[in-house]
């Protein structure tokens, strides 16, 4: 099949690089792509959240199989257009998306399906959220109602830093704070039935020991040593399942990938957030372990063909992704700076670079382009061998006033090594 990436960051460069690996893909196509996928496939000029600009490259491409990556387009419908279209796509429908665009409507459906997430209060003005920090107390956990670039959440146990969190945003969710590791786990829907890929963890603090702004995510890893025996399967009955059934009995069939952020509580995992699509950077890692090729999955997605699909196939060993953001992300990142040194990360055995926020200056030189700069992936037997291959391939990178996370999967991998 032919097959079009709709997006440029990171996640979308691992998209197209775990799909050019599929034999049954023919051709990959982005849109608009980055320099990195420019690599390995063709990139196009594209408005992704312009469903009949999108859906008229398909038609162009003669596109067997749209993935749509960022959240924005599937929010604003795209995914729609290019089923009316006829054309299959991974990806829900705008009805569906809303599980991600609004916290407020996830929460509501969560409430109806049974799902155990933190009690929580949409507010629309200062005095209702005044009366739901006071309600939940200290830390005070702000969310966006609306997409916000996995930057819309602010958790703080500073009562003004909430409340001037809220006052920015139109409308906002106030939850009771969840104690505890917070774990993605990845689900492919076709609508009645799911199939769950390797639970990751990532990093959304800018700076080491979880210290500093939340941000887009700064690393993950993936498998997990230390989750909890059966927390797949226990997912996978009291959340995603019902989840499933409940947006179907709301005519909204969930069609593509259901990202389910969990805190593992001591009451047993509960819900932090729901996304409509394959989180960044955890794709990165997920991608590199799943060993069945990618693209019938995807397709069965919107085919309704999951029912047939069988426990996935994964690689052994672990992967490691470490992300190099630029000078004053998740602020006003700097931009247009030259990159350099990504032959020496690539020549790193067990290390690849993903782009996520590059292009080409107007002399074809590499320059920073983003707050997420590049995303650098090791991979290896264990976790201790892919992190070393991940910071070795960092070291060689070379990006002015440019910053990343140093403590990515340091913890996981000690413990997997039996250490304390």
């Amino acid at each position: 099949m032919k097959a079009l990436v709709l997006g440029g960051g990171g996640r979308e460069h691992a998209l197209a690089r775990a799909l050019s690996f599929d034999p049954g893909v023919t051709a990959v196509h982005c849109a608009p792509g980055n320099p990195g996928t420019a690599e390995l496939a063709e990139n196009h000029v594209v408005d992704v959240t312009d469903g009949r600009a999108v859906t008229e490259l398909a038609a162009r491409l003669r596109a067997e199989l749209v993935v749509i990556g960022p959240e924005a387009p599937l929010v604003a419908g795209v995914a729609d257009e290019l089923r009316r279209a006829g054309i299959p796509v991974f990806g829900p429908d705008r009805a569906a998306a809303r599980l991600e665009g609004s916290k407020a409507f996830a929460k509501e459906v969560m409430s109806a399906a049974g799902v155990p997430t933190a009690r929580s209060r949409a507010c629309s003005s200062a005095s209702q959220v005044a009366e739901a920090l006071t309600a939940f107390g200290p830390p005070y956990v702000v969310k966006d109602d609306g997409l916000a670039a996995g930057k819309g959440v602010v958790v703080t146990t500073d009562l003004a830093a909430a409340k001037e969190h809220a006052r920015k945003c139109h409308r906002v969710v106030v939850e009771e704070f969840l104690d505890g590791p917070e774990v993605s786990l990845f689900v492919f829907s076709d609508g009645r039935h799911a199939v769950p890929l390797l639970p990751a963890q990532d990093f959304k603090r800018a700076y080491d020991g979880d210290e500093g702004p939340n941000t887009g995510g700064m690393g993950a890893y993936a498998p997990l040593p230390s989750a909890p025996a059966g927390l797949t399967e226990e997912v996978m009955g009291s959340i995603v399942a019902p989840t499933v059934a409940e947006m179907s009995r709301r005519g909204a069939p969930f069609q593509g990938m259901l990202y389910v952020g969990l805190a593992l509580t001591v009451q047993g995992p509960r819900v932090v957030e729901f996304n409509a699509r394959f989180g960044d950077p955890e794709t990165q890692v997920v991608l590199d372990r799943l060993a069945t090729p990618l693209g019938g999955l995807l397709q069965a997605c919107d085919t309704g063909g999951l029912g047939g699909v069988q426990a996935l196939e994964w690689r052994p060993g672990a992967a490691v992704t470490v992300v190099i953001a630029a000078e004053n992300y998740p602020g006003s990142p700097a931009k247009g700076d030259p990159i350099h040194g990504l032959d020496a990360a690539e020549a790193v055995a067990g290390a690849y670079v993903l782009h996520a926020g590059t292009k080409r200056d107007a002399q074809g030189h590499l320059v920073s382009a983003g707050g997420r700069v590049l995303s650098v992936v090791g991979s290896g037997p264990d976790l201790a061998e892919a992190r070393d291959r991940a910071y070795e391939a960092v070291d060689h990178i070379e990006l002015r006033g440019c910053f990343y996370r140093g403590d990515i999967a340091r913890r996981a991998a000690l413990a997997d090594q039996g250490a304390t």
